[in-house]
């Protein structure tokens, strides 16, 4: 899992133009809203098109994004243990 948490908080960086964040200084358990990175709305939007594409990982549902989109952790948690065989590394 540590693989998949370094890989998301680069691709969240740069895909959401975090100029102002290092993705070696975020912390594994760094939420992702509030008291974290701050992200809004349209960011989460963003982020489940960048899981899909990137790792094949659909979310679906407002219920399972309150639980998949907590953390770093919980996210790539979440993405390690869904992806499509055929997209492991």
């Amino acid at each position: 899992m540590k693989k998949i948490l370094q890989e998301l908080k680069k691709k969240i960086v740069e895909e959401l133009q975090l100029e102002e964040v290092n993705p070696d200084e975020l912390a594994d358990d760094t939420s992702l809203f509030d008291g974290g990175l701050g992200l809004v709305s349209v960011d989460l939007l963003a982020l489940v098109v960048l899981i899909d594409r990137d790792y094949g990982v659909e979310i679906f549902s407002r219920e399972l994004g309150e639980k998949v989109f907590i953390n770093l952790s919980t996210l790539a948690e979440y993405i390690e243990k869904n992806r499509k065989k055929d997209e492991d590394q």
